[in-house]
């Protein structure tokens, strides 16, 4: 599916997504800096996908996992720096929360300084969600 704004389009084709510049992307955020690039490999492939190109420059990304009818994770939503405040970040979590495959599902994320961008989707922080750090050894 693909969704088009001006000169910029979402695409939700896996195929399109452009590794290395996805990895670079989230190597330079608070989340994902500490992410090798196999490990991004591996979460493309094994997530629902949303690129965001400029013409053919990928310069967001974000990514859904789902069992597609109940529950959708939001994670690694990212705009490259100069592309920030143009309301891309916007457009892009409104695509994914329209997207027909996982529009009627739970989604749940987790944010430390985008509150409030999500906020504008409805979504409301509460006390209730926990998490378990992998265990390294």
């Amino acid at each position: 599916m693909e969704w088009h704004w001006d000169e910029f389009v979402i695409s939700d084709d896996r195929s399109r997504v452009q590794v290395e510049v996805v990895a670079g992307l989230l190597a330079k955020t608070l989340w994902g800096h500490r992410r090798p690039r196999e490990v991004v490999e591996k979460l493309i492939q094994t997530s629902m996908c949303f690129s965001l190109f400029r013409h053919q420059e990928q310069i967001g990304f974000a990514r859904v996992v789902s069992d597609y009818t109940v529950f959708s994770w939001l994670s690694d939503v990212v705009i490259k720096d100069s592309y920030r405040g143009k309301g891309l970040g916007e457009w892009l979590v409104g695509c994914i929360l329209d997207h027909p495959q996982i529009a009627g599902t739970q989604f749940v994320l987790q944010t430390t300084d985008a509150a409030g961008l999500y906020k504008r989707f409805g979504f409301d922080a509460n006390e209730k969600l926990m998490t378990r750090r992998p265990c390294i050894g």
